[in-house]
């Protein structure tokens, strides 16, 4: 009796000698020969193949790296499968009967199918691909990682997309691990789990962001002036926002908030035409400074510092598609390329930099 059989046995709710039990326990019966009659060696395909190629027993069973008995061996269990001589001896050596023929073309496809996608590594051509990357950052990241990522994607891997998605903790974690975020690039302390790799890019800072010719642009800011000033405030899920202000707290420093805002974007607009100041990270500064109608000062305190990194779920960590990204990043992004480095010197000094030992990229 088959273990289908004695499972329906154990649990039927049909009595033994009920015609629906006795129909039930014959149908599994027959799945499950079906299933022994329908196994089939792979590697057979592979006997079948390599003696169409050479028309020679020995030759077939070296290619293969067999020996001539095992294989002969091999080739008595194909004709005993598929009742039929499949190959014969003539003159010019093995040759296929019709029904071999018509078994050899699919053979090749299913070998080369378990081949390409099972057996070889994964490639990934940047040049050819039309793949979209997805990355999960904050605005503020966005001004910063986009302009020289996606200049280094349309010379190295032209058709490529990029999708920018904005994620809270929690949702960042589950997209990390089902593959629908590539990579999350900036400050996410809350990626800590075994399950995530980590790779510091550098290490920044805050300064604080007024328009050309504010008044408070003339002097050199005291916590006094900064608190009293009117300032312009992201209330965002950014872990750097947070960070701020977790600051800020510990200091007991409480600033006159006149604007709350979700996005540092319009920042620029709102500080360039009014009084107000505010405070963001320094990369993001600079690029705002670029505008030509802002200023970047240094705070009246020295700020933290926090570490930009790239996060991957430990799944991809292998993967060629994400591996080649997260090289491109870390090329584009580190210490050796940081722009802002000497905004920052300039305004808080060579000590303000501190290069903590971070997790460094975990190894398989």
């Amino acid at each position: 009796m088959s273990p289908v059989a004695r499972l329906c046995r154990a649990r039927c709710k049909y009595s033994r000698g009920h015609p629906a039990c006795a129909s039930i326990r014959r149908s599994a019966d027959s799945v499950s020969v079906k299933t022994i009659e329908t196994a089939f060696d792979l590697n057979l395909l592979r006997v079948l193949v390599a003696l169409d190629r050479t028309h020679s027993v020995s030759r077939a069973a070296e290619t293969l790296d067999m020996s001539q008995s095992g294989f002969s061996t091999a080739l008595a269990r194909l004709r005993t499968r598929f009742g039929d001589a499949l190959f014969v001896r003539t003159p010019s050596g093995m040759e296929p009967t019709p029904r071999a023929r018509q078994m050899i073309e699919t053979a090749r496809a299913v070998l080369g199918q378990v081949q390409d996608g099972i057996i070889s590594p994964p490639v990934f051509d940047p040049a050819l691909t039309n793949t979209e990357f997805r990355l999960a950052m904050a605005d503020v990241a966005e001004i910063v990682f986009m302009p020289r990522l996606l200049s280094h994607l349309q010379k190295h891997a032209p058709n490529a997309r990029v999708k920018c998605v904005p994620l809270a903790p929690d949702e960042l974690v589950v997209a990390l691990e089902s593959g629908t975020i590539d990579l999350a690039l900036g400050y996410f302390p809350d990626l800590g789990a075994q399950a995530f790799f980590h790779q510091r890019l550098y290490t920044h800072t805050y300064a604080c962001m007024m328009r050309r010719g504010h008044p408070l642009g003339a002097s050199r800011l005291t916590e006094k002036s900064y608190a009293s000033a009117g300032h312009a405030v992201v209330s965002s899920p950014a872990r750097s926002n947070s960070l701020f202000e977790q600051f800020l707290s510990s200091r007991d420093i409480e600033r006159r908030v006149v604007l709350s805002t979700p996005h540092h974007l319009s920042l620029p607009a709102i500080v360039s035409r009014s009084d107000l100041i505010a405070t963001v990270p320094l990369a993001a500064g600079a690029q705002f400074a670029e505008l030509g109608t802002i200023e970047l000062v240094r705070l009246p305190f020295k700020p933290p510092n926090f570490a930009v990194q790239q996060h991957w779920h430990r799944l991809y960590h292998h993967d060629p598609r994400n591996s080649w990204l997260r090289a491109q990043v870390a090329s584009l992004f580190n210490d050796a390329t940081d722009e802002w480095i000497e905004i920052e010197s300039r305004l808080y000094g060579n000590e303000s930099r501190r290069l903590a030992v971070l997790r460094p990229v975990r190894s398989k």
